[in-house]
């Protein structure tokens, strides 16, 4: 440690009037700080002391009194009182043994004037240089917190500010961002930094001289800690000192960097953004992606869209990691990755990074992998879906797979069918549907075809409706119907006449055929976006 000059007990009896001074007791002690003197002539002074003031004392309220004597000296080292000097002579001739023993026992001293002294002349003398001491002290931490804060003008990272405080007090500097593992300047041994860490775990329960910590805190929460430890010395009060002024600076950068981040997000937000809503010109894209040190192999690109679907209230840490998965799998099939969050959305704008036009193929790949993923099996906070737009190959026009990937969102939400992903391009007439849902009333038009099975299953639970969908999908054979259904085949033949008095007896020729599968599918996408409300509604 650079140490900070400290008056000691051994340094004041090098001082004057202390040359015939004698040592009688508690030498082990004689290296305890002096903070200020005392003249005590009472019998009772535990009210007075704050610790580590030296005692002067004729002894003349104890002078008769051994018991006293010896509880006056507990006092002393009760309150941590750096030792008593006693003038003998005049009132005492001699220490009694049981007060000797107690101050050996405890390391106190007791220093004897063989005659007697000027005890004006010797508090004089002390104060003074104890309040030059501090004078130097307010200097010295004035000059350092001057010269901290000029460098926190040109320092780019905290760890030259922790360089900084060990250049100062050249002790064991520790320093952590919460959730994070400790730093230690100088840099030590893991075995080092395992035994000082077991240490500073136990300071935070008891008292340990040899190291300070402080909190800092950001928008008041603690957001890093400070520690500094020192081997052989104790840490003083002006290491303590030192040690304010630094966390003080290191709370300062490290929101000075933070608002710089969250300005750099916040700007790379609103450009994303911009790129999204087809606001940038192709110059402009080509030397954004310069800057971020991409060099596209081709036009083409694609955007999806991630919705998480909260099962549970602890979403942010997913979505953090999630961000990194699909930043690293994309990344890994020959894209470059652009995210926008907002809300419980993830956008991606996928640039393709290989010659290959085979994106389709690469994404499903991708989101493969990702659902195969050890995150997305064992995380149970939140469902995704994943809707993949149109293929765009002009960096300008990346708002149409935009578009069509928010479309697909909407269309994806109000399927049946609740696969994962879906891409824009298999929609075929789920994007017809959607189309026509802005501009006709379909829950008219699908009753005028559906409606008196729905009814009959309404009333009768004759599962009609299901029977319909499956002997349609199985392209009316009756086997592969009733196998489906897990029926038997006189059952189904009771179920296809009750729809043929309902649809008709030409409900399988063709263009009627048609127009019923259509119907179905306008059925269950209404159907879909029904219980979407009602869950919106609970």
């Amino acid at each position: 440690m650079k140490e900070h000059f400290q008056l000691t007990t051994a340094d004041i009896l090098k001082r004057k009037h202390f040359e015939k001074s004698i040592v009688i007791a508690g030498e082990e002690g004689i290296h305890r700080i002096v903070k200020w003197v005392h003249v005590v002539e009472v019998t009772s002074i535990r009210n007075l002391l704050n610790g580590n003031e030296l005692i002067l004392s004729t002894g003349v309220a104890w002078k008769d009194n051994v018991d006293l004597f010896v509880s006056m000296v507990k006092e002393f080292i009760e309150n941590n009182a750096a030792g008593l000097c006693l003038e003998m002579g005049t009132y005492m001739s001699e220490v009694p043994a049981e007060v000797i023993d107690l101050a050996n026992d405890h390391h106190f001293p007791i220093i004897v004037f063989q005659k007697e002294v000027p005890f004006v002349e010797i508090t004089q003398d002390i104060h003074s240089v104890i309040i030059n001491q501090q004078y130097q002290k307010i200097s010295d931490l004035e000059n350092y917190s001057q010269s901290l804060n000029k460098r926190l003008l040109t320092i780019e990272t905290y760890e030259d500010i922790l360089q900084f405080i060990f250049s100062a007090l050249d002790v064991q500097i520790i320093f952590r961002l919460k959730n994070q593992e400790y730093e230690f300047v100088p840099e030590i041994s893991r075995h080092e930094q395992i035994s000082i860490i077991a240490k500073l775990q136990e300071a935070k329960t008891q008292p340990y001289g040899h190291i300070a910590s402080t909190p800092i805190f950001l928008f008041g929460q603690e957001y890093a800690e400070l520690v500094v430890y020192s081997k052989d010395i104790p840490i003083s009060e002006y290491d303590s000192l030192i040690l304010d002024r630094t966390a003080t600076a290191l709370a300062q950068h490290l929101l000075r960097d933070l608002f710089v981040e969250e300005k750099k997000r916040v700007e790379e937000f609103e450009w994303l953004r911009g790129w999204l809503d087809g606001e940038h010109s192709l110059e402009d894209i080509y030397e954004y992606l310069v800057e971020n040190g991409i060099k596209p192999k081709t036009s083409d690109v694609a955007v999806i869209i991630t919705k998480l679907i909260p099962v549970k209230e602890k979403l942010s840490q997913d979505v953090t990691y999630l961000k990194l998965l699909f930043r690293s799998v994309f990344e890994q099939n020959g894209f470059a990755v652009f995210f926008v969050e907002k809300r419980n959305e993830i956008t991606f704008i996928l640039l393709n990074n290989r010659t290959k036009k085979n994106l389709k193929e690469r994404i499903k790949k991708a989101i493969e992998s990702i659902q195969d993923s050890e995150f997305i099996r064992q995380q149970t906070s939140a469902k995704l879906i994943i809707a993949a737009g149109k293929f765009i190959q002009s960096l300008s026009e990346v708002h149409k797979s935009y578009q069509t990937a928010k479309e697909t969102l909407r269309i994806q939400q109000k399927m049946t069918n609740k696969q994962i992903y879906h891409f824009y391009e298999d929609l075929h007439l789920y994007r017809l549907i959607s189309q026509m849902s802005r501009h006709t009333d379909l829950h008219e038009l699908a009753s005028e075809y559906l409606q008196p099975v729905i009814q009959y299953d309404q009333q009768y639970n004759g599962k009609l409706l299901e029977t319909l969908k499956a002997y349609l999908e199985c392209n009316g054979s009756k086997q592969e119907t009733s196998n489906k259904l897990f029926i038997v085949r006189q059952t189904l033949y009771h179920r296809l006449h009750k729809l043929e008095n309902l649809l008709g007896e030409d409900f399988m020729e063709h263009e009627k055929r048609v127009a019923i599968e259509f119907m179905l599918l306008v059925h269950d996408y209404l159907s879909a976006s029904q219980f979407k409300k009602a869950n919106q509604a609970l």
